[in-house]
């Protein structure tokens, strides 16, 4: 399924530490808006669609996310790497490092832990692809909250390409979410409702 190559999707070149920053940032590698939710829940949901379209593009949009969760693991590497005692207290990161010392551990920037409460899968085509929309359009606006804490270019230039990519994502579920309803239509996936016809009861 997977052939790896051994570099990020974008480069990460980060010189200026800033543990403050990587505080935010984490939000988008463990909370429920997250890349790590993302991929986890669209890999799960590719197993229940009707079209091998619609499978397919699930499974791409999933890996590229666990590139997304590289990308963000990179960040906050840099971000942290190497800090003294004193600059992580001051950067607010002394709760963390009391449990976690410098390794990258997924929680959200209130410093809740993963969840698999994040991972919504319906086993509806629907229902699926429209919370996959909301999602794309969640962690945009993430993105875009990070962009409006951050001043440092080399970061910046990392979340903008990260959020374009959200744009991209939501666009091809919106396409896919179109084709997906034609073809249910077409074989009554409703099939509580058999007078189901576009959207329509007789």
């Amino acid at each position: 399924m997977w052939i790896y190559e051994k570099k990020l999707q974008y480069p990460v070149n980060i010189k200026n530490p800033n543990p403050r920053l990587a505080g935010v940032i984490i939000s988008q590698l463990g909370g429920p808006d997250g890349e790590l939710a993302a991929a986890t829940r669209y890999l799960n949901q590719r197993y229940t669609m009707p079209s091998g379209e619609a499978i397919g593009m699930l499974t791409d949009i999933g890996n590229e996310e666990l590139n997304h969760v590289e990308l963000i693991g990179a960040i906050l590497y840099q971000l942290t790497k190497n800090l003294t005692p004193e600059e992580i207290k001051a950067g607010g990161m002394d709760k963390y490092f009391v449990d976690h010392t410098l390794g990258i551990y997924p929680a959200s920037a209130d410093g809740v832990p993963f969840s698999a409460k994040y991972l919504a899968s319906k086993g509806d085509a629907i229902a699926d692809l429209v919370e996959d929309l909301a999602a794309e359009q969640k962690a945009r606006v993430t993105y875009d909250n990070i962009l409006r804490l951050s001043d440092d270019p080399d970061v910046n230039d990392v979340i903008k390409f990260l959020r374009q990519r959200e744009v991209v994502h939501f666009q091809r579920f919106g396409d896919i979410l179109r084709r997906t309803q034609e073809g249910l239509d077409q074989k009554n996936y409703y099939s509580f409702n058999p007078e189901y016809r576009s959207g329509r009861r007789k």
